[in-house]
């Protein structure tokens, strides 16, 4: 099943191939992931395409892991997603909370100031 927190690690590392396909086979089939400005996306499927549609014009993306914990299958993980889109750059502060089943992430909450991501890109 493996160890939550270096999971998350990997989850957040694969992030920098841009691959909404293997960022999915993190997830269990009914996951969530709720990206709290939007409403909670349900589904690995869903999961999958709500992550191809909003990084579709991001040209490349390094999560910097700031300080990480785990609780059992709970992992928090404070970064900063330094992004690299068509429209402009941006160093975006995050919290994730990650929920775990089965060596899978069942729920994921990711906090984070909406409007440092819309003015960093227009």
């Amino acid at each position: 099943m493996g160890d939550p927190e270096q999971i998350v690690r990997d989850f957040c590392a694969a992030w920098s191939r841009l691959d909404a396909d293997e960022l999915a086979a993190f997830f269990t089939e009914d996951g969530v992931y709720h990206n709290m400005p939007a409403a909670p996306v349900a589904g690995r499927v869903a999961v999958r395409d709500f992550i191809a549609g909003f990084s579709a014009d991001w040209l490349e993306t390094d999560w910097e892991i700031v300080s990480i914990a785990a609780a059992g299958d709970r992992v928090f993980c404070e970064r900063v997603d330094r992004t690299r889109t068509e429209k402009g750059e941006v160093a975006l502060p995050c919290l994730g909370v990650f929920e775990l089943e089965n060596g899978l992430i069942a729920r994921w909450r990711d906090y984070f100031d909406l409007g440092t991501y819309l003015r960093a890109i227009g």
